[in-house]
């Protein structure tokens, strides 16, 4: 399953626009007002699924990240010189990314590939193609997307 996922152009707060395929919204994610990054994740009838919300005062940028109210695990950013790391807290997964920070790999335990993430550059906002290996992963994989970003936002 692949999803495209498309910062809004025009938005006061972090707003994404997750599309399927076929050109069909699938989530809208919402920035809310609060101390670091807080991304609201809805469905596309407006009902509520998940947030992605940064932990503040910590040596490293650290996610939490919960499926309705339950509280699901972390993604914080590893210290690396070349490569992009982030440890997760969720299911034996792990990321790796390129370089540039464009291209990222989302692992199971047994290294099993959950999602491949690639940015399109030369685009006006950010947006990046996920590719989900099984759709129940994919609001999950959507949520490390998020907080990676908004981990990047945070640094430039």
């Amino acid at each position: 399953m692949k999803l495209l996922f498309k910062q809004r152009f025009f938005s006061w707060f972090d707003s994404y626009d997750i599309y399927d395929e076929a050109r069909n919204t699938v989530y809208v994610v919402k920035g809310q007002l609060s101390w670091g990054h807080c991304l609201k994740i809805f469905d596309s009838a407006g009902n509520e699924l998940g947030t992605v919300k940064e932990r503040i005062f910590t040596w490293l940028p650290k996610f939490e990240l919960y499926e309705g109210e339950r509280y699901l695990g972390t993604i914080s950013k590893k210290f690396t010189f070349f490569r992009p790391e982030y440890d997760i807290d969720f299911q034996g997964w792990f990321v790796k990314g390129s370089i540039l920070e464009w291209d990222y790999t989302i692992y199971d335990r047994s290294l099993r590939t959950v999602a491949a993430i690639t940015k399109e550059i030369f685009r006006w906002t950010d947006t990046y193609v996920i590719d989900v290996s099984d759709r129940a992963d994919a609001l999950h994989a959507l949520m490390f997307v998020l907080a990676i970003d908004a981990e990047k936002c945070s640094r430039d």
